[in-house]
């Protein structure tokens, strides 16, 4: 075959390879298709998620309860009897509220074992739709439990259709549904569905006390069509602090299960753009497509065996393959290929193959590349946040035009590549240069099976890099075509976690993604370096990258359809009787301009506790007219006085006088609470050594105690302290009713812009501080 030619179809393959990674792992969802009521079907899933992603419906919020009574309407409808559990819960964070879940039961011919739906059916406050997060997942489970039934197969095993209350404030639902419900004991296995953006994938993420083996499994013997999951993914989401309702069954019940959840398009989560015209139906498809199969497939077959003691390595390829092996060939798989690798060093210097100096030098291009990379990508990255400031309101870390950014990344680093392989390229005894990038790799799989053991299917492209290794040395002039073929598992294997990582975790993390990508291309150098014009390639990379950061740049600004996120609260000090305009916003706006001049304080927020968990704090304020708001009522008293154990033990009750969504309490001199009951609750800790009250023990800085509230319900407090002790207390009583406070007359916001999420927000508060003396 002509050499050019042969080229020209190599190149081809890689593109065809990246197109592959990335477009045959999802079912296609048509509107308007017809389907039969026995199959799940996207639009009448989608239904639901329009009639309950109407308003925002956080706990407290009047849309909240006609979510709730829709749900159970729907369950009704399909000849299910339902039950609601209602209670107070504070969990270890501090985070008292009253959850309202909604249970369900269909029966099986079995001994009452019960495979678990779940979803959680709140709203996160204040501003979100919660079309996503997570209306999809109950539309899934209304329509996957509706189909199921129009089956008219009888189960063998019992099925729970849970749908928990206020995940969004600490999975406060799911706790109480662990701690009282008697339905708890009978749960074996547990399907739940989430969200953290507005497309994508849904992953399958573990959640498991012991070994993964048993769980997948059963999830291979579902015959899922369409997965999407990596060891690599469940070893970080077991390391980091992620929690989801499906935690505290795991933590609480010893409840194994399977996570679903999509994260394309994470501006979107937790705002007002999380409404059903953001929700992509593919992503509806797939969380069916999971649904369907796992339901079909624990309603019969035994739920006892799901404990293992043993691990597996797990990956899903392109058109629906799902492989694993256990965490046992881990090592050996990494003894061989270092055997191997040995084994073809010796054999290349035999056939005088390989060049030691060469080998040596081979080590440069992979060091510089990774390392201009990775600080050129940073150092772009800062640039944008000095040039677009406005980047710094997006509190989610990822922007609208973030996967422009990502994209630039890429081809940036892979210019980069290119230029430096090109410099470095030596015209004989190519070998010799692809023996440095092995090593590496052979390196960090070491370091993987030992620190993130999760990751060692990486171990697969270094097989076949060991391979092409062994045509190189037999060979003067391998074939290109073969080389490409022999890279694909690089791509399937490697390429979406390198996409997909600062969709994860922030565009902070693009500088990672470049290195990635430069330790990605030294693998695809068995055929690179057989191609004569990489100084072109650079060229066409840089090119590439250009007119991606071109098109960020046209992509930067707010508008309609990318709306800035701003902040404004009214804060009313009234034992001052002082009140100031707040705002987290570093920049002003035409809407935030009427209440703070362009050279207002930044960074010198009058209160500290209003952060967000990215610890952004009011960065603006203003004084602001003094309106009468209807302050609560407040009783401190003390009840009895122990001089023997010399203690002293009062009672607080704060009595809300207006409809308010929240009430946080703080203590600034931290005092040492002896004891604490919450609502008649012991304020209980975990594993806090010898003093149990995690609520004056665990702070949040200061914070004590947030109270999400819901039909003006006091909040009680009981609490004893040493005599001599003099607490402080300051609190807070929110409500998120600024736009409709008539005195205040503030206006709506206009086109292009929506309320900053995961902060207190469109919120007037009430300050008021208690001393005990």
């Amino acid at each position: 075959m002509n050499k050019r030619f042969s080229g020209l179809i190599a190149f081809l393959l890689i593109i065809m390879g990246v197109w592959l990674t990335f477009n045959f792992d999802q079912p296609q969802s048509q509107k308007d298709q017809k389907v039969s009521p026995t199959q799940f079907s996207t639009d009448r899933a989608f239904a639901h998620v329009e009639a309950i992603s109407q308003k925002p419906h956080y706990v407290g919020s009047p849309a909240h309860s006609k979510v709730r009574n829709y749900i159970v309407d729907q369950l009704q409808q399909l000849g299910l009897e339902v039950q609601t559990q209602e209670d107070y819960h504070l969990n270890a964070n501090g985070i008292l509220v009253k959850p309202q879940n909604i249970l369900t039961r269909i029966k099986g011919s079995g001994n009452g074992e019960a495979v678990i739906l779940m979803t959680h059916y709140d709203s996160a406050p204040h501003s979100s739709f919660g079309a996503s997060d997570a209306a999809s997942g109950v539309g899934t489970i209304l329509e996957g439990v509706s189909a199921f039934l129009k089956k008219e197969t009888k189960p063998v095993n019992d099925i729970i259709i849970l749908f928990t209350d206020a995940e969004e404030l600490g999975l406060n639902g799911a706790e109480i549904f662990i701690k009282d419900h008697p339905w708890a004991k009978d749960a074996k296995v547990a399907l739940n569905f989430e969200a953290r953006g507005s497309a994508g994938n849904p992953y399958m993420l573990l959640e498991t006390n012991n070994g993964n083996a048993r769980l997948i499994e059963a999830f291979q013997n579902a015959k899922i069509k369409f997965p999407v999951s990596n060891s690599l993914a469940y070893s970080i989401y077991k390391m980091l602090p992620n929690d989801t309702d499906l935690t505290v069954l795991r933590e609480k019940g010893d409840i194994n299960g399977y996570n679903f959840a999509f994260i394309d398009n994470h501006f979107n989560y937790h705002t007002a753009r999380d409404n059903s015209e953001n929700l992509d139906l593919n992503t509806l498809a797939h969380q069916g497509a999971y649904l369907m199969p796992l339901l079909d497939y624990f309603s019969k077959n035994d739920l006892s065996q799901l404990n293992s003691d043993r691990d597996l390595i797990y990956f899903n390829l392109p058109f629906g393959e799902f492989v694993s092996y256990p965490f046992d060939w881990v090592i050996p798989m990494l003894v061989v290929a270092i055997l191997i690798f040995i084994l073809l060093l010796v054999y290349g210097f035999r056939r005088e193959r390989l060049d030691f100096l060469l080998l040596l030098k081979g080590f440069l291009p992979v060091i510089i590349s990774s390392l201009l990379s990775g600080v050129a990508v940073w150092a772009l990255w800062k640039f944008c946040l000095y040039l677009y400031p406005e980047y710094a309101e997006m509190e989610h870390g990822f922007t609208y035009n973030g996967y422009f950014y990502i994209t630039l990344s890429i081809f940036l680093a892979l210019a980069i590549s290119f230029l430096v392989y090109h410099y470095f390229l030596s015209e004989s005894r190519r070998a010799s240069g692809f023996i440095a990038p092995l090593g590496i790799w052979i390196s960090l799989c070491t370091l993987i099976s030992i620190y993130l053991t999760g990751a060692s299917y990486f171990i697969i492209p270094v097989f076949m890099g060991l391979l092409q290794l062994f045509v190189m040395i037999r060979q003067k002039r391998p074939n290109r075509i073969l080389m490409a073929l022999l890279s694909f598992p690089a791509l399937f294997l490697i390429l979406p976690f390198i996409y997909n990582l600062p969709v994860a975790l922030g565009l902070k993390m693009l500088f990672g993604t470049a290195v990635l990508i430069s330790l990605l291309f030294s693998l695809f150098l068995p055929l690179f370096l057989y191609f004569k014009r990489l100084k072109s390639f650079a060229y066409l990379c840089f090119l590439i990258a250009s007119i991606f950061l071109i098109t960020a740049h046209f992509n930067s600004n707010f508008s309609s359809e990318r709306p800035k996120p701003n902040s404004l609260v009214y804060l009313l000090d009234v034992d001052n009787q002082t009140a100031t305009w707040n705002s987290y916003d570093g920049m002003l706006d035409d809407w935030t301009k009427n209440y703070f001049a362009e050279d207002a304080t930044e960074g010198m927020g009058t209160e500290s506790g209003f952060q967000s968990k990215y610890g952004s704090n009011f960065k603006r304020y203003a004084d602001a007219p003094v309106i009468e708001l209807k302050e609560p009522g407040i009783i401190l008293k003390e009840i009895s006085l122990d001089s023997t154990a010399n203690l002293r033990s009062f009672s607080l009750k704060i009595a809300p006088n207006r409809n308010v969504n929240r009430i946080e309490i703080f203590e600034t001199r931290d005092v040492d609470f002896q004891s604490c009951r919450v609502n008649d609750m012991l304020a209980e800790g975990q594993d806090l050594g010898q003093n149990k009250f995690h609520m004056f023990t665990r702070r949040w800085k200061e914070r004590l105690l947030t109270y999400h509230a819901s039909n003006r319900d006091t909040l009680r407090i009981e609490f004893s302290i040493k005599k001599e002790d003099r607490p402080e207390f300051t609190i807070y009583e929110t409500a998120y009713d600024l736009l409709e406070n008539p005195e205040l007359d503030v206006k709506e916001r206009p086109a292009g812009m929506i309320p900053k999420p995961f902060v207190v927000n469109d919120a007037t508060i009430i300050k008021k501080t208690l001393t005990i003396e």
